[in-house]
């Protein structure tokens, strides 16, 4: 665990791009193609914008998402729609997307098709933030499909999330998977979080996060700012 705080938002995700950037390069030095996972929400925007003007060979970097809401990527609830338009524009705007929503099949249907083929692995990094409920992705507290999308040894690149705390179903990217990156950059803001992220990192079991930091896969590098 590797821990970096900033007096400021910009400089945490500044930072957290630079450091994203530099394991793309490394992958497309070594092996030819890279991929990356990003999420959505408010808190990753500007560490995507700065990514985006990254002196990389982009048409070799396939983008993926941690999770989806289960709408059209036009819907204002779309992670899809965010990552257009923060990240795969400029330079990165020829990057491989590989979206999660397709129109006339289910959750349960998309996910199995996701399996085949597999995307670039493993991935150089995966941005991912965090809820004051502890749960990262779509792998909220309260899903029913929990403990399937925790497994670190399934073999299952997603898995469909009902839950609670959103209107849409959702897709949500396994543990399993997240953890199949060079490292997972944790990109968070404000008190309330870190006071998560703090009670996570004692408790094997407070909250879906805590199996995140837990698990033996990927390096976790955070990045926080008030």
């Amino acid at each position: 665990m590797t821990e970096h705080y900033f007096e400021t938002r910009l400089e945490a995700s500044t930072a957290a791009a630079k450091r994203m950037a530099e394991l793309v390069a490394k992958r497309l030095d070594n092996n030819g193609d890279a991929s990356i996972v990003v999420s959505g929400g408010t808190s990753p925007q500007q560490c995507m914008a700065a990514l985006a003007n990254a002196p990389l060979d982009w048409p070799r970097v396939q983008v993926l998402l941690s999770d989806e809401r289960w709408v059209p990527a036009d819907h204002e609830d779309s992670n899809e729609k965010l990552v257009r338009e923060t990240l795969l524009v400029g330079p990165a705007a020829v990057a491989q997307f590989l979206p999660v929503y397709a129109a006339g099949t289910s959750p349960e249907e998309r996910c199995d098709e996701l399996q085949d083929p597999l995307p670039v692995l493993p991935f150089s990094c995966a941005l991912i933030g965090i809820g004051t409920d502890g749960h990262f992705a779509s792998l909220f507290p309260d899903a029913e499909q929990l403990q399937s999308g925790l497994d670190v040894e399934s073999g299952r690149l997603y898995v469909p999330i009902t839950t609670a705390a959103s209107p849409h179903p959702r897709i949500s990217m396994t543990l399993a998977g997240i953890s199949r990156s060079d490292e997972i950059a944790l990109l968070f803001f404000g008190d309330e979080k870190l006071d998560v992220y703090n009670q996570a990192k004692a408790s094997a079991t407070a909250y879906p996060l805590s199996r995140l930091l837990r698990q033996k896969g990927a390096s976790v590098r955070l990045f926080w700012a008030p």
